[in-house]
């Protein structure tokens, strides 16, 4: 699994948005500024997060987006696949991209990629933006390594 830039900053938005939740709504230039990610691309990722129902929008000049579920109800793993498409290292063991390949039946590496898909699927889908957004406050406290947000 590869996480591009447009993965990255979707995960940066819905964490950025996780840290407001119940707090109304965040506007975007806000988010761009804090999470360093250009405005325009921005526009197109929430875009993206709206679509999916991940998201929510207000209108007029004192608008924003907020998220549309709670925190603990959204993982990683919804986010990178919303974003990049199958988590699987290889086509042959995904669920939703399989490809069925000629050597299948004897390639001795097949074991070996759906051993990393399920690490990483068992990492990626248990992980909430909830969890997460504890580490962040925990980070912020001083009670881990610093960490800017």
């Amino acid at each position: 699994m590869k996480v591009s830039f447009k993965g990255d900053y979707a995960l940066k938005t819905i964490l950025d948005l996780s840290l407001h939740y119940g707090q109304g709504v965040v506007q975007i230039r806000d988010i761009s500024k804090r999470q360093d990610i250009p405005l325009k691309y921005l526009e197109q990722i929430l875009l993206t997060l709206k679509g999916a129902g991940f998201v929510q929008s207000k209108r007029g000049p004192s608008g924003g987006y907020h998220l549309a579920i709670a925190p603990g109800k959204i993982t990683i793993g919804a986010v990178v696949r919303l974003m990049e498409g199958p988590t699987s290292p290889i086509t042959c063991v995904s669920t939703s991209g399989y490809c069925r390949c000629e050597d299948e039946a004897r390639c001795v590496f097949r074991g070996v990629w759906l051993e990393v898909k399920t690490a990483v699927n068992d990492i990626v889908d248990r992980t909430t933006f909830e969890d997460l957004t504890k580490k962040v406050r925990a980070f912020n406290t001083g009670k881990v390594l610093s960490y800017e947000i």
